[in-house]
């Protein structure tokens, strides 16, 4: 980051958040300090959510989540237009390298040092080793410059609507929803999130109900919309998808989730993250605990119970 970005139009802080979020992916894929990268996660957040452009690290500071460090960084950047900490980032080579291989579905950090470590420095060096990587892996470098594209909101809506097509021919009663940034309503997303659940289909009853998510699969992959997998469990999809009218492949997960933590599972999956935690902070200051199963009063244990989300 040698020169001052201007802000978008919808993030008057969008630079800030750009610097802020490539620290921290390198305190977790180089350095291995997940309280750095949260912290800085946690302040491009905040950052991403502040309505007006922030002058200086003082009026930064003032924001929640935002300390004395990432407040310097903040002035030197507004001063000087660049950050000296990623300038030496960039001149790391092995850095570079750990970073761009982690860009390839399923290599993690630990992965990515090891094929450093064995010389691999560039996604062309890594098609010549595919026998060190797993199916995973091998997928996720096959379709390496699809995967790195953003997908458009009209392309998500032509794969909802093939979804729906396929569940309603299998049940009726299928719920579906794509959650993530398409839901938050954003024009582009990096991948495609989609829960689904059935009426039926509830914490208690999920032993038989154990193959659902294998049927919905086996029907998108005749559909042509599922080209790979690369894990199926009994409520959990991950793979690719792409549309007959288009040649480029997308990221596709999907979870199977009981009826009847389906609602908190939407909001869970929808995000931000930033949002996440502001809602389960509210949820406790209401008296309940909120995750990505139930919302039900702090002390309770056992089942689940259901509340007007419109009162909470």
């Amino acid at each position: 980051m040698s020169k001052r970005k201007k802000p978008s139009e919808d993030n008057p802080n969008s630079d800030f958040c750009e610097f802020l979020i490539e620290l921290a992916e390198y305190e977790k894929n180089i350095n291995r300090n997940l309280f750095k990268h949260k912290a800085y996660q946690k302040a491009a957040n905040v950052l991403a959510a502040h309505p007006t452009r922030v002058k200086s690290g003082k009026e930064a500071r003032r924001l929640d989540g935002i300390g004395e460090k990432i407040a310097k960084k903040i002035d030197e950047y507004l001063e000087t237009g660049k950050l000296r900490k990623l300038e030496n980032i960039h001149k790391d080579k092995k850095a570079n390298v750990i970073t761009l291989l982690t860009q390839v579905s399923g290599i993690g950090p630990a992965k990515a040092q090891n094929l450093a470590d064995m010389g691999i420095e560039t996604i062309e060096d890594l098609r010549k080793h595919t026998d060190k990587l797993t199916h995973h892996q091998i997928v996720g470098l096959k379709y390496f410059e699809d995967f790195q594209k953003k997908i458009p909101r009209e392309e998500i809506e032509k794969i909802e609507e093939i979804i729906e097509d396929e569940l309603r021919v299998l049940d009726a009663d299928y719920h579906i929803t794509i959650c993530g940034s398409y839901r938050r309503g954003k024009l582009e997303s990096g991948d495609i999130d989609v829960l689904i659940t059935h009426p039926k289909y509830t914490a208690e009853t999920h032993n038989k109900h154990n193959d659902r998510l294998k049927k919905i699969v086996n029907a998108l992959e005749k559909s042509g919309l599922i080209t790979d997998t690369l894990s199926l469990g009994e409520t959990k999809f991950m793979g690719a998808c792409r549309l007959k009218s288009g040649g480029i492949t997308r990221r596709l997960d999907i979870r199977l989730t009981p009826f009847d933590q389906y609602y908190c599972s939407i909001l869970y999956f929808t995000g931000s993250d930033m949002f996440n935690r502001s809602m389960r902070a509210h949820a406790t200051e209401k008296g309940f605990i909120l995750n990505e199963y139930s919302l039900r009063p702090l002390g309770s244990t056992g089942e689940s119970q259901k509340f007007d989300f419109y009162s909470f």
